[in-house]
């Protein structure tokens, strides 16, 4: 180990130096640093001789001394508005991807939307590298130049110079034209435009295009609001953009529309069937968003290639002349828009001729014991559960904590299921984000929604207000049914006659202030075994609610009070989930139609669904009510508390609310159905 050349243990490998490689080649430093630089005026057999020392050392050259030798950092800088916008994030990956095939690195510097320190921050970077990449500059014309004369090279993207240095721009003015011109051809002829930054030239160019598109169509409004560049912007103009009654509306990009599509969304909006939505860019997310984004694509990473391809020519030939190229986006169309709505209430098909299958066999489940309710300790932390037999969950309720504040927040019941575990409740569905399985959803109690979404205003339409109420638990309990409420066992089933879950419930106005209380009651039993059958058909879901007008008189309305004929909803809303076919029955014919606005003490929704067919019965026992029923559109009913004209309930006074629900894996015919009822209805058996 006496050799000094060999290295002990953690010891470094001497690093060659430039020296080294001279002495190898036999030649000066200088010779040795104008071939490592690429220099052509080194003889061609010197240099190779050089080139084969420096691979036999594993020599490297210093980044700093070539820098410091050459004046340069061998770096650019990107300049930004704002690196979480994608479009930025694509272009910078296109300058890289360009820069480093030639041996450059990217510095990226954020303006974060400032246009008041952009320059500073322009200076700056420069004064870290060669050049400079400026995106989308914020600055003013006069600053912009005076900007460029300080830090050149330079190129530009999404901003013209007048060839004062090379720019790339995207055509957006035309990109503005494509996009209305696609919603004119659906019919839309009242649209509102959220714009991008105040000194944002993309969204001087878009609002170009929007005048030349204007132009065209003289019955063409396009109306003007502020937004901003990114997702919350976008959220925050979705109370104003409905006030517009605009049936479309073109954001500044691709953020401000998703920001748009989830403020659209939580106020119960359907898109495109209430309002279409269109952006710009085409980030990668547009695709993917629900429904998917129409929007205008921009070749984003190829803007930033080009743009290293400019900016690297001028850095090696500082008289590269200044050069402009122009990108024209293209439109894709996507399932945010759609056709113009045609009116207040979106069309609805009718099942009147739709035929009943005969019914099938039921499925056994042995009814091991009644349905009870379990209660935790905490309500708001865990939910209340019915369960039937060995564990069989038969429902949930939800005390509403985690709905949006525009649903209107109240407790629910979801998912409710059939014995053998087919759920017939839906929670905020796409066409209707404020529907929570089933529960008590009242429009209008003293100007206060407890329905959720927007509301009805004669002569205006639909309108998101801040007026949503909330529903709050103030104790729950359980109590056995037979017995504490009169009603006897089911013959044949031993225990079957189930509990009952009491719940207080405090209703409040969108202030807080105590409107109503209401006493809630729940119970849950098996239906009655058939004649051979040792299993229950199915199980009986019966709700008593009393509004206690405990805090000063209420009006209770709907929209077909304040002016919308025919929807009359409000009161018990039961919401089924969509089907691949569902057929409603009543006392009053079969079909949507017969049903709708009759006062049929019964009526019944039978769905197919996978090869299995369910019947959803539901019975109003005491007073009859006009049916708000849908099932074409979306499947749900409700027994309205004001059909044609308000419910006045007295200081002190008191309204009730019944419904008896039957739930079966079977398909019903509606002799079956009315039988049934009737035996739910007759000498006390609720």
């Amino acid at each position: 180990m006496g050799s000094g050349s060999v290295r002990g243990a953690g010891q470094r490998r001497a690093v060659a130096t430039i020296g080294d490689v001279a002495a190898a080649a036999k030649v000066s430093r200088a010779t040795v640093s104008r071939v490592m630089n690429g220099r052509s005026t080194v003889d061609a057999t010197i240099a190779e001789r050089v080139r084969t020392a420096a691979a036999e050392l594993s020599y490297r050259p210093s980044n700093a001394a070539r820098s410091l030798a050459l004046g340069r950092t061998q770096t650019v800088a990107l300049v930004v508005p704002d690196l979480g916008n994608p479009v930025f994030q694509q272009i910078l990956r296109g300058v890289m991807d360009g820069a480093a095939e030639d041996g450059y690195r990217v510095l990226v510097a954020d303006t974060v939307e400032d246009d008041q320190q952009e320059g500073a921050i322009a200076l700056e970077a420069r004064m870290r590298c060669d050049a400079l990449v400026l995106v989308s500059p914020r600055i003013g014309d006069a600053e912009l130049s005076a900007l460029i004369a300080d830090v050149e090279p330079v190129v530009l993207v999404n901003r013209e110079t007048g060839g004062s240095a090379p720019s790339l721009v995207v055509d957006y003015e035309d990109a503005a034209v494509q996009v209305v011109e696609h919603l004119v051809a659906l019919g839309h002829r009242r649209m509102v435009y959220l714009g991008g930054p105040v000194r944002s030239a993309s969204d001087e160019l878009r609002r170009a295009g929007l005048a030349r598109v204007r132009e065209r169509h003289a019955d063409l409004e396009i109306l003007d609001l502020p937004a901003g560049p990114d997702i919350q912007a976008g959220h925050a103009a979705a109370p104003a953009v409905l006030a517009t009654r605009a049936t479309a509306a073109v954001a500044f990009n691709d953020l401000v529309a998703f920001g748009l599509l989830a403020g659209l969304n939580e106020a119960g909006v359907a898109v495109p069937a209430d309002i279409s939505v269109a952006g710009f860019d085409d980030i990668e997310l547009s695709r993917y968003a629900t429904p998917a984004l129409t929007t205008v694509a921009v070749p984003q990473a190829e803007l930033g290639r080009h743009a290293w391809r400019e900016l690297h020519a001028v850095i090696d030939d500082d008289a590269h002349p200044a050069r402009s190229a122009r990108f024209t986006p293209s439109l894709e169309v996507r399932g945010s828009t759609g056709p113009v709505p045609q009116g207040p209430e979106r069309v609805h098909i009718t099942d009147d001729d739709l035929a009943v299958a005969q019914p099938e066999e039921v499925p056994t489940v042995p009814p091991t014991a009644a349905p009870v309710w379990s209660v935790p300790t905490d309500p708001a932390a865990d939910a209340v559960v019915l369960t039937c037999g060995d564990g069989l969950e038969l429902v949930r309720r939800d005390g509403g904590e985690r709905m949006p504040k525009v649903h209107a927040r109240r407790p629910y019941l979801h998912p409710v299921h059939t014995l053998a575990g087919t759920p017939l409740t839906d929670v905020s569905p796409v066409d209707h984000r404020h529907h929570y399985g089933v529960g008590i959803a009242v429009p209008d109690v003293n100007g206060t929604s407890h329905w959720g979404g927007r509301t009805f205003i004669e002569d205006v339409g639909p309108t998101l207000l801040k007026n949503h109420g909330r529903q709050t638990s103030a104790g729950l309990r359980v109590e056995p049914l037979a017995g504490s409420s009169g009603a006897p066992g089911v013959p044949g089933v031993p225990g079957a006659a189930g509990e009952t879950l009491v719940e207080d419930v405090l209703w409040s106005d969108e202030h807080g202030e105590p409107q109503l209380r209401e006493e809630r009651r729940i119970s849950a039993r098996l239906l009655p075994l058939g004649p051979g059958s040792d299993a229950a058909p199915g199980w009986v879901l019966d709700w008593r609610s009393t509004l206690h007008a405990d805090h000063g008189p209420l009006e209770i309305r709907s929209p077909a009070t304040n002016g919308r004929p025919g929807a009359g909803y409000g009161g018990l809303f039961w919401r089924l989930p969509i089907a691949e076919s569902t057929t409603v029955l009543s006392a009053a014919g079969t079909g949507e139609n017969r049903a709708h606005g009759s006062t049929s003490p019964w009526v019944a929704f039978v769905q197919q669904q996978g090869g299995r067919s369910t019947t959803l019965l539901l019975v109003q026992p005491g007073q009859v009510r006009p049916w708000f029923l849908r099932s074409a559109e979306y499947p749900g009913a409700c027994p309205a508390l004001a059909w044609d004209a308000p419910l006045l309930v007295p200081d002190g006074g008191a309204v009730q609310l019944d419904l008896v629900a039957v739930l079966l894996d079977t398909e019903l015919t509606a002799a079956a159905a009315e039988a049934l009822a009737a035996d739910l209805t007759d000498g006390g058996r609720r």
